[in-house]
């Protein structure tokens, strides 16, 4: 695994919703990682709809309170949690938040989180669940350093062992992948198939072992993300069809819908975020 280069600023505050955010100087150690340290400094609350997104999602509690996870199977209260790349209609609500996240590709996804990937799909787990004591300790150690960047460093050293032998995504899967996100969702399994060299049949069971989604879903999954950051900017539904690649405005609202468990209008004006 490569570094991955962050930003140079160590912290920075918003100022207009009083969260705090704090990023790893020089980067991480590790490839597909993204880092990034949270404080409600104005405890104004969290309260966050879980997005699909072509991104497994940790976050590590840091604050005295758990916060609570909405879904399909009921309130759930959680130190540290795991959202799946396509985590199922959920949300998240919290006070006092603080908490370090991470940001991981499929690619370190497959080496770090310790669990088949499917086993992860379609919903928001605990962190605890895969990680056991290991969670528990370094949450612990989180809470007792002072400052972020010790605290994100302690974390990209807990990351570092656990990539120490850990399993590697196979190249053609790992290949398929970064073609759906070059091509930004745009592109036929078959021809994806023809590119590892694979059959279809293998290619759906090789992929959908190690990154949790079919190839057919990865697509539909990452065409999602950039029509959702579209509309999160506030472009219109129907200009953002037509630069993602929707058939129409109603193949847009039908994937919307199925993904994000809301309209189009609602991720333009805001309604809903990503973790």
């Amino acid at each position: 695994m490569r570094r991955h280069q962050a930003g140079t600023a160590p912290a920075d505050r918003d100022a207009e919703n009083g969260w705090e955010v704090a990023r790893p100087v020089g980067g991480t150690s590790l490839d597909g990682v993204r880092m990034a340290g949270f404080r409600d400094r104005a405890a104004a609350g969290l309260d966050m709809r879980v997005l699909p997104q072509p991104a497994v999602i940790v976050v590590i509690g840091l604050g005295d309170s758990p916060v609570t996870v909405e879904s399909a199977t009921g309130r759930q209260p959680m130190r540290s949690l795991v959202a799946s790349m396509s985590p199922g209609r959920a949300r998240i609500r919290g006070e006092h938040v603080e908490c370090v996240e991470l940001c991981l590709s499929p690619r370190a996804a497959y080496a770090l989180l310790g669990v088949p990937p499917r086993e992860l799909d379609g919903a928001v787990h605990g962190l605890e669940e895969l990680w056991g004591q290991h969670e528990r300790r370094l949450r612990e150690q989180l809470t007792d350093v002072a400052t972020w960047q010790q605290r994100l460093a302690l974390t990209d050293e807990f990351l570092a062992k656990r990539a120490a032998g850990a399993p590697s995504m196979s190249p053609e899967v790992a290949a398929a992948w970064d073609t759906i996100v070059a091509r930004r969702g745009r592109i036929r399994v078959g021809d994806l198939a023809a590119s590892c060299g694979w059959s279809r049949k293998r290619l759906r069971s090789r992929f959908t072992a190690q990154t949790g989604l079919t190839p057919k879903r990865a697509a539909m999954l990452v065409r999602f993300d950039h029509a959702a950051r579209a509309l999160g900017a506030g472009q219109s539904a129907g200009d953002v069809a037509l630069a993602c690649g929707y058939a129409d405005q109603p193949h847009l609202h039908r994937d919307v819908l199925a993904l994000a468990g809301c309209t189009p209008g609602a991720l333009t004006r805001g309604s809903t975020s990503a973790t």
